[in-house]
């Protein structure tokens, strides 16, 4: 009499995790052209897919002109945010006492809600693109800052023992110590600063803008033609993909950079 030998169980099916995004991103596409060409949701509300690429396609020309308007506004205001926002962030956190001084001031600044504040840019900016810059770069300072001087905070002070002893400047020791071991969060940082500079720009060129994806969107929503509407939308979504990409970009040419780090106080 023989004994079969049993089977290991079954492993269960498991996506990575760029699989599993894949997957996510493909039936959000098959639901959003199947709802609206079945009828379960009204095509005012939401056109199918074909038709959003339709309209991106039939004017092209028109969605590729504001796009540029739109990425130069993204890139300066995205340079003096993200800029200014790390490095203030990094000249605070190096020290306890601007950190005490500077944090709850910036941290109070961070709850307002800016877009109430926008009408104050149109009048001291106009209506052209210096007021959105200002407003999305304003936009995103902070939490480029607020992010920038956690992960300073986070940092081994044992690194800045060692740069104190051999009698390293503050720019050393910023650009040598603080930046390379608070290079994950500075990154992460920049991620969500860029990310509110993307949107700051959109909402300024919905608001009063006459240029940009934003006013588009805008203009095309009066005339309640969706499938403009939402080419402009596609758009802005792919600008945020790219700019998450160029971030992911980053954190791989600068892994070699980093540090391990444990938690401490600098300064």
């Amino acid at each position: 009499m023989t004994i079969a030998a049993a089977s290991p169980p079954a492993r269960p099916l498991r996506l990575s995790p760029r699989g599993l995004r894949l997957a996510i991103g493909l039936a959000v596409l098959v639901l959003w052209e199947v709802l609206p060409r079945a009828g379960l949701v009204p095509s005012l509300f939401l056109p199918s897919l074909s038709d959003t690429l339709a309209a991106l396609v039939g004017d092209a020309g028109e969605y590729g002109t504001q796009l540029l308007y739109s990425l130069r506004a993204v890139g300066i205001s995205m340079l003096v945010a993200c800029g200014l926002g790390i490095g203030l962030g990094l000249l605070v956190g190096s020290s306890a006492r601007l950190r005490r001084a500077v944090l709850p001031l910036a941290s109070g600044l961070y709850a307002v809600p800016l877009v109430m504040l926008y009408p104050l840019f149109t009048a001291w900016f106009g209506i052209g693109p210096q007021s959105k810059i200002v407003f999305a770069s304003i936009y995103g300072i902070l939490p480029s800052f607020l992010g920038t001087v956690a992960g300073v905070e986070t940092i081994d002070r044992q690194y800045l023992i060692v740069a104190r002893s051999l009698r390293a400047t503050r720019w050393q020791t910023i650009s040598r110590v603080l930046l390379p071991a608070a290079l994950p969060t500075v990154l992460s940082s920049f991620r969500v600063g860029g990310a509110l500079v993307i949107v700051g720009v959109v909402v300024a060129e919905m608001l009063t803008s006459a240029e940009g994806i934003g006013y588009l969107i805008t203009r095309y929503r009066t005339l309640l033609d969706s499938p403009h509407v939402f080419a402009g939308i596609l758009l802005v979504v792919a600008i945020v993909f790219a700019f998450d990409a160029l971030v992911r970009a980053l954190e791989a040419r600068t892994r070699h950079w980093r540090f391990a780090t444990r938690s401490g106080e600098a300064g």
